[in-house]
């Protein structure tokens, strides 16, 4: 089944980022560089960009993981706290589910210190809409295609704030359009006051086209510090959150549930302890015999051979608590079709952290599309020699390295290839420095 996913994002005035950054995204895009240079605040431009296109409602910058704070600490500042603007822009380019591709622009502006989209724009090959909001009360929709350009009013007094929408929807679906667009549309350059059948098709055409471009699911957002083990759990129902302490009712109900899905989460999951050395087996253990009471997750971490028995989650490594949230987003039977991670290598081994690398190729070779803030160069330089090595369908141009570099008073984006030979293409001279500092002071030693 395919899947919408972003190829391009872009924000200006947006936190740190004060010039127009452009971002190249692929199915598994990594987010490299310095603490402070705005790694976080571009997740949460991914997600809110999403929350205001693709599923049609306006973004919580303060949501968790990410809470930016209000309008005021969002928009860019100069140094010495003096704002910029009085807006910020984030916009992408994606494709959605059927494969059509498309543009969004999407503006913010302060209401009542919150950040508030005043005015969204969506153009595909096409046909191209505007969401323009004048004042509290007035919505203008712009849109046309070839066959000109048309403008609708809509009195805010009388719609929810997601009216605009829900009145693309209905012009595209009512079965009396001609009737709909005479009492709804202002002329405008290009077209007659009443468009004529065949136009009116086209627009019709057009509307559909854009209500497509909703994507299935939400991103999930993952926070760098992950849930405490617990010695025991209580049944609950298993809603996810960034750090993962839904994980170990998922596990219950799942396993408690019977079929085949405990069984291949579980293979899965002891696919990857046993290729990371993290752990052998995994399992459920029910407390007493009323069904619904307290249980435990259990860890074997010796081999098949191993005459060492199940320990509680809580009786092993901390890498295996902090890493179970990662590995079940990626691996359950029903997962979304976009994963934000932050440090998802916190507290592994190199080994584990290198595993960890081959797992997102794999899963973004599967059509899932992974985000990655890391300061892992294990995870790195594994997904480079994975493309090299051809162990997956991931191709080189299915990756791509974002490298944040500070600059006097705002932070560049610079999108790093790789070649078929998992060679970096095009970094710039600042990238890894630190690495080549160190490296040269061990051999000048």
């Amino acid at each position: 089944m395919k899947i919408g996913r972003i190829t391009e994002i872009r924000l200006r005035r947006f936190r740190c980022f004060r010039k127009k950054q452009t971002a190249r995204m692929r199915p598994l895009t990594l987010l490299v560089g310095d603490n402070s240079t705005g790694k976080t605040s571009f997740l949460a431009a991914v997600r809110s960009s999403w929350d205001a296109i693709c599923q049609q409602v306006e973004p919580d910058f303060r949501a968790s993981p990410y809470d930016l704070g209000a309008f005021a600490e969002i928009v860019h500042h100069e140094r010495g706290g003096q704002v910029l603007a009085e807006s910020f822009e984030v916009g992408f380019r994606g494709r959605n589910f059927r494969d059509r591709s498309f543009d969004a622009e999407i503006t913010f502006e302060s209401r009542a210190a919150v950040p508030f989209p005043v005015r969204r724009t969506l153009k595909t090959r096409s046909v191209w809409v505007t969401f323009n909001l004048e004042g509290e009360e007035e919505l203008i929709i712009d849109f046309g295609s070839k066959k000109g350009s048309w403008r609708s009013r809509l009195d805010l007094r009388y719609y929810s704030n997601s009216a605009p929408w829900h009145y693309l929807f209905f012009l595209a679906s009512d079965t009396d359009r001609q009737d709909a667009f005479q009492v709804t549309m202002d002329r405008m350059t290009g077209a007659e006051k009443t468009p004529d059948s065949a136009t009116i098709e086209t627009i019709s055409s057009m509307l559909q086209d854009l209500s497509l471009l909703e994507f299935r699911g939400k991103p999930f957002a993952s926070a760098p510090i992950r849930s405490s083990p617990r010695r025991t759990y209580d049944p609950t129902k298993p809603t996810p959150d960034p750090e993962g302490a839904y994980i170990p009712t998922y596990f219950a109900n799942v396993n408690f549930q019977g079929g085949t899905q405990w069984n291949d989460l579980k293979a899965g999951l002891e696919r990857f302890g046993k290729m990371s050395g993290l752990f052998h087996e995994i399992g459920v253990k029910q407390l007493g015999e009323m069904e619904g009471g307290p249980f435990q997750l259990e860890i074997k971490v010796g081999g098949s051979g191993d005459a060492r028995q199940r320990r509680n989650l809580i009786d092993v490594g901390y890498g295996v608590s902090q890493v179970l949230p990662v590995l079940t987003e990626v691996l359950r039977p029903d997962p979304p079709p976009m994963m934000l991670f932050q440090q998802p290598e916190v507290h592994l081994h190199p080994s584990a952290q290198a595993a960890l690398g081959s797992l997102f190729c794999s899963v973004a070779a599967a059509g899932r599309q992974l985000v990655i803030e890391t300061h892992s160069d294990y995870v790195i330089d594994r997904i480079l020699l994975d493309i090299r090595d051809k162990r997956t369908k991931l191709k080189a141009d299915d990756v791509s390295i974002l490298y944040f570099e500070r600059g006097d008073s705002d932070v560049s984006i610079h999108s790093i290839r790789i070649d078929a030979e998992g060679n970096l293409v095009n970094a710039p001279e600042g990238y890894r420095q630190f690495f080549k500092d160190e490296l040269n002071r061990v051999i000048d030693y």
